[in-house]
């Protein structure tokens, strides 16, 4: 798996001052993406233990409230086993960071049965706390709301939906 970049502060991808992480490669291809450069899955750096050492060093600090995974796509079948190792590692040692995840894929898509179900899926799903899913959907635009960019786009609340067995949205506190 590559990365095209890690934002050490960003405050546009979930609540609080995060660590963001954006994966290369994406197969969703949403017309006016605003990172198209991250679709190529060869597209810049290796991801690796020196980088997830660098992302663990990065959360160290008391401010950040959690960790973002973007791209591109996080949950393409391969992002999906390259990024496994860094969430497991995020939990042992930051288990009250949050974790959020954009995928341009549906929560259903990701679930047994699902379009981009696959081995590591339900591992990932059981260590994020918030799933943006849903494609970007330029005729739903919407510059007014939060945490996402078009209309048809959910923000799940992944340990409360995976309790209830039926998706439950985020309710921002």
């Amino acid at each position: 798996m590559k990365y095209a970049t890690i934002k050490t502060v960003d405050i546009a991808n979930g609540t609080g001052v995060r660590v963001s992480l954006f994966v290369s490669g994406c197969t969703h291809r949403c017309p006016e993406c605003f990172n198209e450069i991250a679709w190529d899955f060869n597209y810049g750096q290796e991801f690796n233990q020196e980088t997830i050492d660098l992302i663990l060093k990065a959360l160290e600090p008391s401010h950040i409230a959690g960790l973002t995974l973007l791209g591109g796509e996080p949950m393409e079948l391969v992002n999906q086993e390259g990024l496994l190792p860094l969430l497991q590692q995020v939990r042992k040692m930051y288990p009250d960071k949050d974790i959020w995840c954009y995928t341009g894929y549906l929560y259903e898509d990701l679930l047994p049965g699902g379009k981009v179900h696959g081995p590591y899926s339900d591992e990932i799903l059981s260590y994020l706390d918030i799933l943006v899913d849903g494609p970007f959907i330029l005729a739903q635009k919407n510059i007014r709301l939060k945490f996402r960019g078009s209309e048809n786009q959910r923000i799940i609340d992944v340990k409360r939906t995976n309790q209830s067995r039926q998706i439950v949205l985020w309710d921002e506190k």
